[in-house]
C-alpha cells in the first residue's frame, strides 16, 4: 500500500505546484472515514481508494482528480456527506465526488435495464467533465485486479462481461491503451478462463523454444536507421492474449497461423522524420500487403497518431512495426491524460470529442437505455474508415459504414432526407460500402423520409437509432388510427353513442397519459375495444360482448407473446426459421412469405435468398426483439473438420459444455484415416453465445477448422 507521502511526492514530480496540504486532507479524511471497513479480499478498504489515486498518479493528472480518487466512496459508502465534502476539499472536488457517486449507487446490477441506464449516465455525467469516466475507468481497473476475490462466479461474469463491453472500449476511445489492455486481458481470464491459460501457455512456449527474438530484431531496425543517418530508440513489445485471441477471431485463423505476436516501435523526434524512418524500413524489407496505415495524416477519433506497417524483417521474420515520435508516443499511451488540459485552464467540456457527441446524438434517438447500450456497443467495437465530405471535412466512421451512416455522420437530417450519393464521383447504390480516402456526396430532398430497408445496411449506432425513431414515429400514428377506428366501430356494434370525453375514465384505468396513447395501446393490440367498453360500462354486458371476451384477451395474449421473438410482423402469422442458414439472435435477418408456411426468418447474407430476387414483395422487414436474446434458445449449426484421435469428440463436447450450450444433434459427414468431417446442431442464445463457442472451439488443438452453418 503506497505511504501518504508517496502519493504526495508522486503527484510533486510531475506537478510542482500540487497542493500539498489538499492531498494529506484527502488522505487522512478517506483512511477515517473507510475505518475498519474490508474487502472481499480481507484487505482494508481504503485500500481500493488509494489504488485508484495510485493508478491516476500515473496518468500524470491533476490534484482535483488524484484528491476526487480518494474521496469517491466516502459518500456512499460511509457517514460523510456532500455537503461535508465541498466545506473541505472545495466545490470542483465536491462535483466530481458526487458525479462517481451516482454511477457506483446503481453498480453491480444483474438487470439489463440497470446496466444501461448506469451507461446513460455514465455518458452524461462525463460530458460536462471527461474526468469523471478517468476516475471510474481506475476504480473499474483496481475491482478487476481483484475480481478474483469474489467467490460469487456469477457476479464475476457480469462484471467481467461488462467491463469487455463497456469500460475497455471507452478507455480505448479517450486513448487509454494500457488501462484497455489490462482491462480487456482480466475480463478475458475471467469470461474465457481455458482459452486465456492456452494462449498465455503457447506464448510461453514460443519465447523458451525461440530464445531471445526480440534483442537481435531491435538491434538490426536500429542499425538500419542509424546508417540512413536517423537517431531512434526501438522497443517490442508481445501482444496480449486478448488481443491474440480476438485476432483469431476476426480473421478465422489458428495460433500457429499467427505472425505477428510480436510489435516493434520506432520512436524518432520529427514527423518528417516518422516518413523518412518509413521510407528507409520499407526500402529495407519486403512490405507485407495491405497493412499499412498512417493515422498521423488521419487521426483516429481519439487522436491517436501514428504509421502502422508490416514486413518480412530480420531473420525473415514477419514483424509489426509502429513509427511515430515521443510525443505521439505519450499520446497514444496516456490519450485525453498526455497533454492534461486543467493545468492551461483550458475548458474541460467533454463536448470537444467528436464520438462523444455521436454518442450523445445516440442518446437522443434512442426509445431507451437499452437500445442506447445496443448502439453504442457496435459504435465502440468497429475499425474505422476516414471519409471526406466535398468540402474536405474529414468524416470516420466504423468499417463497413455505407452511404446513409455517411449522412447521419453528417448531420440527422441529411441521413434522413438522403436520396442518393456520389462516391469520388459517381452515383452508387445508398448501400455501398464506403472505403478509406472516398470523397462522399449526400444527394436529399425534403421529401424523402427514412426507409425501414435502409437498417439492413447501415453499421453505426446514430444511423440505426435515428431510422428505428423514424420507424416508431410512423408505427406509432398507424397504431393510433387503427385504435381510433377499432373504438368507433365497437361503440356502434355495442349501440352506445361514441363520444371522446366519455374515454378519459379509460385513459386512467389502462395507466395511459392522453388520449392518444389510449388509441395507439388499442391498436397494438394490449388491450381490445371490448375491455374498453367493459372499463367505461361495466354495467353493458351483452351476450355477444362475453363471448369475445372469452376469445380475444386469450388470442391477444397468443399474439403478443409470439411476437416477443421477432418485430415487424403481422400478429398471429406463422413463423419458421430457415434451416438453410439457422438464424439467432443477433443475426440480420429478413423474412419471406412463403406459401403454406407463413412468412420464414433467414439471415440477411443466406445465398438462399438469391432465389427469392425477383419477388420483393415476398419480402418482409424484420428484426430480433430484444426480448429473444433471453427468453429462449435457439438451434444454430456448425461445421467442424477434427482430427481422428481418441478422446477428440469427448474434448470437443466438453467445450461446448463449459459454453454453456446443448448439443441436440451430431453428425458425420466424410471420414478420412486422419481427419473426420462434422455437423453439430446446438441449442444456444444468442449469435454472441455462438461466436464464442466457435472460438473457443478454435483454441483446441484437436480442431482443424470450424464454421458456421
Amino acid at each position: 500500500m503506497i505511504r501518504q507521502y508517496e502519493l504526495v511526492e508522486a503527484v510533486k514530480a510531475y506537478d510542482p505546484n500540487a497542493d500539498e496540504d489538499l492531498l494529506n486532507r484527502a488522505y487522512v479524511f478517506s483512511m477515517k472515514a473507510h475505518g475498519t471497513q474490508k474487502r472481499a479480499s480481507g484487505d482494508p478498504y481504503f485500500t481500493h481508494p488509494l489504488e485508484v489515486a495510485g493508478i491516476l498518479v500515473t496518468l500524470r493528472l491533476d490534484v482535483a482528480t488524484i484528491v476526487t480518487a480518494l474521496l469517491h466512496d466516502t459518500v456512499e459508502d460511509t457517514i460523510a456527506t456532500l455537503e461535508e465534502i465541498e466545506k473541505l476539499f472545495g466545490k470542483e472536488v465536491a462535483s466530481l465526488v458526487d458525479g462517481v457517486t451516482k454511477l457506483s449507487q446503481i453498480e453491480f446490477q444483474s438487470d439489463k435495464a440497470k446496466q444501461a441506464e448506469n451507461f446513460r449516465k455514465l455518458l452524461l455525467a462525463m460530458s460536462s467533465d471527461i474526468r469523471v469516466l478517468l476516475i471510474k475507468l481506475a476504480d473499474r481497473l483496481h475491482n478487476m485486479r481483484t475480481l478474483h476475490f469474489i467467490t460469487d462466479e456469477e457476479k464475476r461474469i457480469r462484471v467481467a462481461r461488462e467491463t469487455m463491453e463497456i469500460y475497455a472500449p471507452l478507455a480505448e476511445r479517450i486513448g487509454l491503451h494500457e488501462v484497455k489492455d489490462e482491462l480487456q486481458n482480466l475480463a478475458f481470464a475471467q469470461l474465457h478462463g481455458d482459452a486465456y491459460q492456452s494462449i498465455l501457455a503457447r506464448l510461453t512456449f514460443l519465447r523458451e523454444q525461440g530464445g531471445d527474438l526480440l534483442t537481435p530484431i531491435i538491434e538490426e531496425l536500429k542499425q538500419v536507421l542509424e546508417e540512413s543517418g536517423i537517431k531512434a530508440f526501438v522497443a517490442g513489445r508481445e501482444k496480449t492474449p486478448y488481443s491474440v485471441w480476438r485476432k483469431m477471431q476476426q480473421k478465422n485463423i489458428t495460433f500457429e497461423q499467427l505472425s505477428d505476436i510480436i510489435a516493434f516501435r520506432i520512436i524518432v523526434d520529427t514527423i518528417p522524420e516518422c516518413y523518412r524512418a518509413l521510407g528507409v524500413i520499407h526500402g529495407t524489407y519486403p512490405v507485407v500487403p495491405g497493412r499499412f496505415k498512417d493515422y498521423i495524416s488521419t487521426p483516429k477519433q481519439n487522436n491517436y497518431q501514428s504509421i502502422h506497417t508490416a514486413v518480412i524483417g530480420p531473420s525473415q521474420h514477419r514483424i509489426e512495426i509502429q513509427i511515430r515520435t515521443k510525443e505521439l508516443d505519450e499520446i497514444a499511451e496516456l490519450g485525453v491524460a498526455a497533454h492534461w488540459q486543467y493545468k492551461q485552464g483550458i475548458s474541460h467540456d467533454g463536448h470537444q470529442y467528436r464520438w462523444l457527441r455521436g454518442l450523445l446524438d445516440i442518446l437522443e434517438s434512442a426509445e431507451g437505455p437499452e437500445e442506447f447500450l445496443e448502439h453504442t456497443k457496435l459504435e465502440m467495437f468497429q475499425d474505422q474508415v476516414f471519409c471526406f465530405t466535398p468540402k474536405g471535412d474529414l468524416i470516420t466512421l466504423p468499417r463497413g459504414a455505407t452511404a446513409i451512416d455517411f449522412g447521419y455522420a453528417v448531420h440527422s437530417s441529411v441521413g434522413d432526407h438522403c436520396t442518393g450519393v456520389r462516391i469520388n464521383g459517381r452515383m452508387m447504390p445508398l448501400r455501398t460500402e464506403l472505403e478509406n480516402g472516398d470523397q462522399v456526396e449526400i444527394l436529399t430532398s425534403k421529401t424523402q423520409h427514412p426507409s425501414p430497408t435502409w437498417e439492413r445496411f447501415v453499421v453505426t449506432g446514430k444511423a440505426r437509432a435515428c431510422i428505428r425513431r423514424y420507424v416508431r414515429q410512423q408505427m406509432r400514428q398507424q397504431f393510433v388510427d387503427l385504435g381510433k377506428t377499432l373504438v368507433q366501430k365497437t361503440f356502434r356494434q355495442e349501440h352506445i353513442e361514441f363520444n371522446e370525453k366519455q374515454l378519459e375514465r379509460g385513459i386512467e384505468a389502462l395507466g395511459v397519459k392522453t388520449l392518444e396513447d389510449l388509441y395507439a395501446y388499442l391498436g397494438e393490440g394490449l388491450k381490445t375495444t371490448t375491455e374498453l367498453i367493459h372499463i367505461l360500462y361495466p354495467e353493458h354486458k351483452t351476450a355477444v360482448r362475453q363471448k369475445k371476451e372469452l376469445t380475444k384477451p386469450q388470442q391477444s395474449k397468443k399474439v403478443k407473446e409470439d411476437a416477443l421473438a421477432i418485430s415487424g410482423l403481422i400478429p398471429g402469422m406463422a413463423v419458421h426459421y430457415a434451416g438453410c442458414c439457422h438464424p439467432v439472435p443477433g443475426d440480420h435477418i429478413v423474412g419471406i412469405v412463403t406459401t403454406g408456411k407463413g412468412v420464414t426468418i433467414h439471415t440477411s447474407d443466406c445465398d438462399s435468398l438469391e432465389n427469392f430476387m425477383d419477388s420483393p414483395e415476398r419480402w418482409i422487414d424484420v428484426r430480433w426483439n430484444e426480448a429473444a436474446h433471453d427468453k429462449d434458445r435457439h438451434v444454430a449449426r456448425i461445421n467442424m473438420v477434427i482430427v481422428h484421435q481418441p478422446g477428440t469428440v469427448a474434448a470437443i463436447t466438453s467445450i461446448i459444455a463449459r459454453e454453456n450450450a446443448n448439443i441436440i444433434n451430431l453428425k458425420f459427414k466424410n471420414r478420412s484415416s486422419d481427419f473426420y468431417e462434422i455437423h453439430i446442431d446446438l441449442d444456444i442464445k444468442d449469435r454472441e453465445h455462438l461466436m464464442g463457442i466457435i472460438a473457443a472451439l478454435r483454441m483446441s488443438q484437436r480442431v482443424i477448422s470450424v464454421e458456421r452453418g
